[in-house]
């Protein structure tokens, strides 16, 4: 299979998040490799926050896609009524949408975000084919530190050779402190490598609508850099070398 094939492929969530996908490391694998190696394939447990972001990506990006998500009318997790309705399945709450709606209307009133998610609607030639500027959920794979790495990136603008990632933030004013712990660092420099292009990130903060745009220093990229390293040197150590002993395994450093 060619890697044209491969990224039609990977255009399905299906397919990306699915055992074909399973191929390829991706940032969701570098925590787990860093921390608990053997997790590293696990599922993630998923979270409201992990939702409300997931819901306000697909607003803004897919919206089409919207249906797919369970909306609960509820105070609450806790209420009968959310369990009566979501019947074990983790779902959003009405008033988490409403709060989502609102900063959707606040990015994109903004015209300067307006203009990096949306384009001024001009296209390109590829392959004799007139090709949009801007492309949302774009995957791409690439080989690094001797690893096949995936990604998909929310936002690809041509025109300013950006990738563009929405996120939002409890508290914008520790983003760049949530921006190491979540690994967004090793995000940035994975995504740099995939597409060729800088990255940016678009925040809005949950309680004050807030807008934050965040670029890339050198020294963010590095960080990501030897994240990513490490944990390819764990994947490898981990799931590539033979007659490998993890009970023998342990962290050696010196205080």
């Amino acid at each position: 299979m060619n890697k044209k094939q491969i990224l039609k492929r990977l255009c399905n969530d299906e397919d990306y998040y699915g055992e074909f996908g399973n191929q390829f490391l991706s940032n969701s694998h570098v925590g787990k490799l860093l921390k608990d190696p053997l997790k590293a394939f696990e599922p993630s447990k998923p979270s409201p926050a992990f939702l409300v972001g997931g819901y306000f990506h697909t607003c803004i990006l897919e919206p089409d896609k919207l249906e797919k998500f369970k909306v609960v009318k509820s105070a609450n997790r806790n209420t009968k009524a959310y369990k009566d309705v979501a019947g074990g399945e983790l779902c959003l709450l009405q008033h988490e949408v409403d709060m989502i709606e609102l900063m959707r209307e606040k990015v994109m009133s903004n015209d300067i975000c307006r203009d990096l998610i949306q384009g001024n609607g001009s296209a390109r030639v590829i392959e004799e084919n007139w090709v949009s500027s801007i492309e949302y959920e774009v995957p791409m794979v690439t080989e690094l530190f001797g690893n096949k790495w995936k990604g998909k990136a929310d936002i690809v603008n041509h025109d300013e050779k950006l990738i563009i990632d929405l996120k939002t933030t409890a508290d914008i004013e520790k983003f760049q402190w949530s921006a190491s712990k979540y690994n967004y660092d090793s995000q940035a420099y994975i995504y740099s490598k995939l597409f060729g292009y800088e990255f940016l990130f678009i925040v809005i903060d949950k309680n004050t609508h807030q807008i934050g745009m965040f670029d890339c220093s050198p020294q963010f990229y590095q960080k990501g850099e030897d994240k990513v390293s490490k944990a390819s040197e764990a994947y490898d150590l981990f799931y590539k070398t033979k007659d490998f002993d993890p009970k023998q395994y342990f962290i050696s450093k010196t205080l």
